[in-house]
């Protein structure tokens, strides 16, 4: 069944991503090393709201210990400049390795 939604042309949004990071983390204990390879295989896949940003944050979350919505802040601050306000001490410490 998820071969037809796939071939009939299946989206996703980034907020769907962030939900199978935390629900595959959090409750299967599954390794971030293999998250990140199914996301990536995701997005390979199915269609997604800026594809570029969303590959980035993929790799920054692959190799950091940031949240996955942290991840795709990093990405567009450093592929979009979008400017990022935090509290979250590692994700600007993040931010700041990106400028």
């Amino acid at each position: 069944m998820a071969d037809e939604v796939i071939k009939a042309g299946a989206r996703t949004l980034p907020e769907v991503l962030a939900e199978v990071d935390h629900v595959l983390r959090t409750f299967y204990n599954v390794e971030r090393k293999d998250i990140a390879e199914q996301l990536f295989k995701a997005l390979e896949l199915i269609e997604v709201e800026r594809p570029t940003v969303m590959f980035r944050a993929v790799e920054i979350f692959a190799k950091t210990k940031l949240d996955f919505v942290d991840c795709i802040l990093v990405a567009y601050h450093e592929l979009e400049n979008v400017e990022v306000f935090s509290f979250d001490k590692k994700l600007n410490k993040q931010l700041k390795q990106e400028d």
